[in-house]
């Protein structure tokens, strides 16, 4: 990302890009959330990037806390993941046959994450959500699925029932286009209440094939799940005979070594993985027991398949990730650098008599403008979100680019610096400054 006067070749103002993308792309985008619709303003178009930073079009450098929506744990470009991949594309893109490398990535997942007996690699997280909804109906032979309100897990059909994410941005939590008749088999309860959780399996008795959770929610900004939430939607299952399904696409390897089940000792049927496993690539993958998963083509009658599944080039991505993080070990760092992170904005945000709530575990953090403790959807709704418009725009005018949304989650990468902090933090008074005196 070499630059010159601080811009590499051509400026481009990003409003004249994004009038261009319009008459192409629907929205000028090919993902929602991207369109800042939310926050207002026209979206940041990237040229390049490396390690915590972004290189826009307009020539701003920006402190990146996006990370491509938490793929990015080592950070953009990384100097082991790009020559790896290079190597992998002169070999040939795809085969549409098997590799040794998908099998040397799934045994990885299968070390890391021992509830993973065997694995099926996808191309993205929605699509292993999908199969591991559909090899826990074929296993148990039941329909229906309980999910979490404010908890997003793919654009799926029976998904999109009070989903969080770009759902919620866009005021649209249940999708037009879903018949109605998908979402009839899709039950929701709050998240972290086990009591109407409990209820709700009582009501539809021998007819729940799973619940799905994101073990950290993380598509309604943070939430941290209570002490007994996840042990006891774990006894729920196996009281009712429904399997549990982490779905990990946002936690799986970023909490710890592994998953989010590892972290809280809380151990699912299934699991759903995404964005760290591909390295910055599209690359997901579900797994569970031998047992569940004999269930799954071609063993099995439940199909799912996919043509780039399993990608070579996808797939080096990952297997480079993983073993840089099981040889790196930087989870401790990534908490520490978190804390401090989150630490200075509470500090600021009070010296400034703003109210916020910052949920953070680990590298993850969202920042809610509220004065009340945020634990599921209704309580993340009821933010300042006037306040975090303004907010994010003013960071964004100082070089710190937060999530476009008061719904998503910042990530702390391997590649953020102790400058890198000291710049955010300046950025984060001034913004407190501004919205204080809005």
């Amino acid at each position: 990302m070499k630059e010159k006067n601080g811009v590499k070749g051509s400026v481009i103002q990003h409003s004249e890009l994004f009038e261009e993308a319009k008459k192409y792309l629907v929205g000028g985008v090919n993902s929602p959330v991207r369109s800042f619709r939310s926050v207002g303003g026209d979206p940041v178009f990237v040229k390049c990037a490396r390690g915590s930073k972004v290189l826009a079009e307009d020539g701003r450098k920006l402190i990146d806390y996006c990370m491509s929506w938490g793929a990015m744990l080592l950070g953009h470009a990384h100097p082991e993941v790009l020559p790896a991949l290079r190597k992998a594309v002169g070999n040939g893109t795809s085969y549409g046959m098997p590799t040794r490398l998908e099998t040397e990535l799934a045994k990885m997942i299968a070390e890391a994450i021992p509830s993973m007996e065997q694995v099926r690699l996808t191309s993205s997280g929605t699509e292993a959500v999908m199969g591991a909804i559909r090899v826990a109906r074929a296993f148990t032979k039941k329909n229906k699925i309980l999910k979490f309100e404010g908890c997003y897990h793919g654009h799926a059909d029976h998904l999109l029932v009070k989903a969080g994410s770009g759902a919620s941005t866009l005021g649209v939590p249940d999708s037009e286009g879903v018949p109605v008749d998908f979402s009839r088999n899709t039950l929701v309860a709050p998240y972290n209440d086990l009591v109407k959780t409990g209820a709700l399996l009582q009501e539809h008795v021998g007819d729940v094939a799973a619940i799905i959770v994101e073990p950290v929610a993380g598509n309604m900004g943070v939430v941290v799940p209570d002490t007994d939430f996840l042990k006891g939607l774990r006894k729920l299952c196996d009281e009712q005979g429904a399997l549990l399904i982490f779905d990990e696409v946002i936690t799986g390897f970023r909490l710890t070594y592994g998953g989010a089940q590892n972290y809280f000792d809380v151990i699912p049927d299934l699991t759903c993985l995404g964005k760290i496993i591909g390295g910055g690539m599209p690359l997901g993958a579900f797994g569970g027991g031998r047992g569940i998963m004999k269930v799954l083509a071609p063993l099995g009658p439940a199909y799912q398949a996919g043509t780039l599944s399993g990608n070579p080039v996808a797939v080096t991505a990952g297997i480079t990730t993983l073993k840089c993080l099981a040889r790196s070990k930087p989870y401790e760092r990534l908490a520490s650098v978190t804390r401090t992170l989150c630490e200075g904005i509470r500090d600021a945000a009070q010296k400034e008599g703003v109210s916020v709530q910052i949920n953070s575990l680990e590298s993850m953090f969202t920042v809610f403008f509220t004065e009340w403790r945020v634990t599921d959807y209704q309580t993340a709704s009821r933010q300042d979100f006037p306040a975090f418009r303004k907010f994010f725009h003013a960071l964004l005018q100082d070089g710190v680019y937060f999530a476009p949304s008061a719904f998503e989650t910042n990530f702390v990468s391997v590649a953020h610096t102790k400058k890198d902090l000291q710049s955010t933090l300046q950025a984060v008074r001034a913004a407190f400054k501004k919205t204080h005196d809005r």
